[in-house]
């Protein structure tokens, strides 16, 4: 089978999301690797690692919703909002009555500025690159959604939230504006990443076709032998497709009468070959 992995990766905190794939591409030189989805090095759990032709589906995971659950750290605001930054601005602990009240008022569609220090381009340039210069940038706003957020405990001092967001979506920003919104200043001291999608790291022992089918995005697309020379060569005409299991999903396994074939997407009323998995 040709290079195509989907791989589930629990990431430890201390490291970046680049170093974190030093290990895959010891073993697979030669060959690309990526990963949908940047965790901060404070961070750990689930990153998704693509391989091969799977890096070409790199924009569909990176657009699946997230689940986290964060440590927030009240009474102090850090530069980068989490732990490895230095202290801008103090102010006491919400009670948890007021936290309480607070937190229901994050859910749903909403604008949120980004964190100073993160890899967003602006004016063409990195913000966290600009900010180590000491230079003072204006972040501008995006559109999120919350689509779930809960307190878990708090001690008077550290929150234990787990949240879903949307693509886009800054912990940190989130825990900088809880502690606002209480008259508070606070930063992550902790995250945790449980869920890309419909993926948790329960599924990692599952194969890159599973994990794909796992997704709802994908139909069962059978072809005719006759057209096999053509589809190697990356050309897929309509006449060539036998059956399609859901027209209306996006990308499909493509298969002979002896196969899985590859991986195909569906643009403009054909099929554009992906990867081949044979």
């Amino acid at each position: 089978m040709a290079d195509f992995s989907i791989i589930l990766m629990d990431k430890e905190p201390g490291e970046t999301s680049f170093q974190s794939l030093g290990r895959i591409k010891r073993e697979r030189k030669g060959v690309k690797v990526g990963h949908a989805g940047t965790l901060d090095r404070f961070a750990s759990g689930l990153m998704v690692v693509l391989t091969g032709g799977a890096t070409k589906l790199n924009p569909i995971f990176s657009s699946f919703d997230k689940e986290y659950i964060a440590s927030v750290h009240f009474g102090e605001e850090t530069d980068t909002l989490d732990p490895e930054g230095e202290v801008i601005a103090q102010a006491a602990p919400p009670e948890k009555d007021l936290l309480e009240s607070i937190i229901p008022s994050f859910l749903g569609p909403q604008k949120q500025v980004p964190p100073l220090y993160s890899a967003i381009h602006v004016d063409g340039k990195r913000a966290y690159k600009e900010a180590r210069r000491g230079r003072n940038i204006e972040m501008p706003e995006r559109d999120i959604c919350i689509s779930a957020i809960d307190l878990l405990s708090y001690d008077g001092r550290e929150a234990i939230i787990r949240v879903s967001v949307s693509k886009g979506t800054y912990i940190r920003s989130l825990a900088r504006d809880i502690a606002l919104k209480a008259g508070s200043r606070a930063h992550l001291s902790a995250l945790r990443r449980l869920r890309i999608g419909p993926w948790t790291l329960d599924d990692s022992t599952l194969s890159s076709v599973d994990l794909l089918k796992k997704t709802g995005l994908v139909s069962e697309i059978k072809l005719r032998d006759e057209e096999r020379k053509l589809v190697e060569n990356g050309s897929i005409r309509r006449r060539a497709v036998i059956s399609d299991s859901d027209a209306d999903k996006p990308y499909s396994f493509i298969s002979f009468s002896d196969g899985l074939f590859g991986i195909g997407e569906k643009r403009d009323g054909g099929i554009r070959l992906i990867a081949r998995l044979g």
